[in-house]
């Protein structure tokens, strides 16, 4: 039977950030990829002849600076169409709001002056409450009560952060934290365009709408990513995001892993109690001593290693993790460049929201609850192509949207509701640039069930679990596997079902990757 030291299972950005660590340690590292490339849902695909796209993932906002700088990925392929992208609030009597800056920290458009004094006020807290968990992102959650120094410290290090503060933002950050965006919000703004704008980020890929309890929690985390150095700032990678993956891969393989694509692991194996390899779907038997997987918790435990190796107090925490997607991913073929009343051409390539007001969020969150999708949703989306012309023929377009609210497992089934749905963002999209419907020559709509479907993701939840204040950090995914480390000895955890979550940010794979070196050494 073939052997090394550790196997990665699944080569998403996370599995080759944590293989690359591993192999630059000196570890024998092989990775395996069920399908045929490597990058999982961060991929280019194209869905029409001609027409290319990130299909899932589309803008990057929280690769790690020190991932870049740690595993060279510039040298190895790492590249930006566009960086420190704009972001354009729609109104649909074009007084557009359009957001510049890292954390949005100029806004042009017809905005009161009072509202502007109140914004960045409040963006000063923002920035600064969520600059005191941003380390922590980085960092293996602390265990609670463990009795280990490092734990001790870590809790230690986070209150005097907070305590540095000084006493009035010491007190207002424990007031907010636990906070829904919406009340926040509402304390100091009055404009709906820049409300409005703010709740859509706060609830961007979740399953909670901005009256939900610590939907601020969420908006911490976005503020706290990077995009081309920039903190808060938005990118979008040269070729999508499959030039990422591909930028993944080959610094992995600088670094000596091994990294096999087109094989399906079937089952981790277990000898005495302790993960000792794989075997894939072809019936080949692979040894490792480490066996690390950046698949979903619910796949890794449930399906590849089984219940039978685990109490049934953990089964039934892992078998409880939210993770029922409600953001659905929309491509659209268009023969020529849309057009958007009262924005300039220059701002075509950055990033444009669909979100009028809190209610207009909360609205379209509503029906996702009873399992329906929102008859007005509201959106994100990019025309890439504008920045990177290699994504379309020339002179043709492409336009990705991400679409709140789609929920997984739809009452009505998506079969049934696709067209529908369908029609309902179209709908959305021409009240701001009519003739849009005329322009399309293909689309591709993508549902959560999609996604679980496509890229193994159960719920289609593209952070592998949602960002509730209950499955974050010391949380993540459940207690008892929250620092990467499995109940069984040998098997680890690094996706983003792991601490710190979702996006382009190999975070997980990084943290994985030392916990690992440090127990296995």
């Amino acid at each position: 039977m073939p052997s090394c030291d550790a196997i990665v299972v699944g080569a998403g950005h996370n599995g080759l950030v944590c293989a690359a660590y591993l192999a630059r340690s000196g570890l024998n590292v092989l990775v395996l990829e069920s399908a045929d490339e490597v990058g999982g849902a961060a991929r280019t695909v194209e869905f029409a002849p001609g027409y290319k796209v990130s299909h899932v993932a589309h803008i990057l906002n929280q690769l790690q600076t020190a991932v870049v700088r740690e595993l060279q990925l510039k040298k190895y392929g790492l590249s930006y169409a566009a960086s420190d992208l704009p972001t354009t609030a729609l109104d649909l009597e074009a007084r557009h709001l359009t957001f510049r800056g890292g954390a949005a920290e100029r806004i042009d458009g017809d905005l009161a002056d009072t509202e502007r004094a109140a914004w960045s006020e409040l963006r000063g807290r923002l920035v600064k409450y969520s600059g005191v968990l941003k380390p922590y992102l980085a960092k293996t959650p602390p265990r609670l009560r463990s009795g280990r120094m490092q734990d001790s410290t870590d809790l230690a290090a986070l209150g005097f952060a907070v305590r540095r503060m000084g006493r009035k933002h010491m007190q207002e950050f424990l007031r907010m934290i636990l906070m829904n965006v919406a009340d926040v919000l509402e304390e100091d703004l009055s404009d709906d365009r820049l409300m409005g704008a703010l709740a859509f980020d706060s609830v961007l890929g979740t399953g909670l709408g901005p009256r939900s309890p610590n939907s601020l929690m969420c908006l911490y985390y976005r503020l706290a990513g990077d995009a081309d150095g920039m903190p808060g700032g938005l990118a979008l990678p040269r070729g999508g995001m499959g030039s990422v993956a591909e930028t993944f891969r080959n610094a992995a393989i600088a670094q000596g892993a091994q990294v096999r694509t087109g094989s399906p692991v079937r089952r981790i194996l277990v000898d005495n109690d302790r993960a000792c390899g794989v075997r894939l779907d072809n019936g080949e038997e692979i040894h490792a001593s480490i066996v690390v997987s950046a698949a979903n918790p619910k796949t890794t435990f449930l399906d590849l290693l089984g219940p039978q190796y685990l109490d049934t107090g953990f089964v039934r925490k892992v078998s409880s993790i939210r993770m029922n997607g409600r953001a659905a991913k929309l491509h659209l073929a268009l023969d020529g460049l849309p057009s958007f009343d009262g924005v300039p051409e220059s701002d075509y390539g950055g990033r444009f929201v669909v979100s009028p007001s809190i209610d207009h969020v909360e609205r379209a969150f509503n029906p996702s609850k009873y399992g329906e999708y929102a008859p007005e949703p509201v959106m994100e989306f990019v025309l890439p192509s504008v920045s990177d012309p290699s994504l379309a023929p020339e002179g043709k377009h492409v336009l990705s949207a991400v679409v709140q609210y789609a929920p997984a497992g739809l009452k009505a089934g998506w079969d049934n509701a696709r067209d529908g749905f369908y029609d309902a963002i179209m709908a959305v999209l021409e009240q701001y640039s009519p003739g849009l419907r005329d322009q399309v020559t293909s689309h591709e709509l993508l549902t959560p069930d999609d996604m679980e479907a496509q890229y193994s993701m159960p719920g289609g939840h593209w952070h592998h679990g949602e960002l509730g204040i209950d499955q974050m950090f010391m949380l993540r995914p459940a207690p008892g596997a929250a620092q990467y480390a499995s109940p069984v000895p040998g098997l680890y955890l690094c996706g983003a079902g792991s601490h710190p979550g979702g996006g382009i940010m190999g975070a997980a794979g990084r943290n994985a990757a030392s916990v690992i070196v440090k127990r296995e050494a």
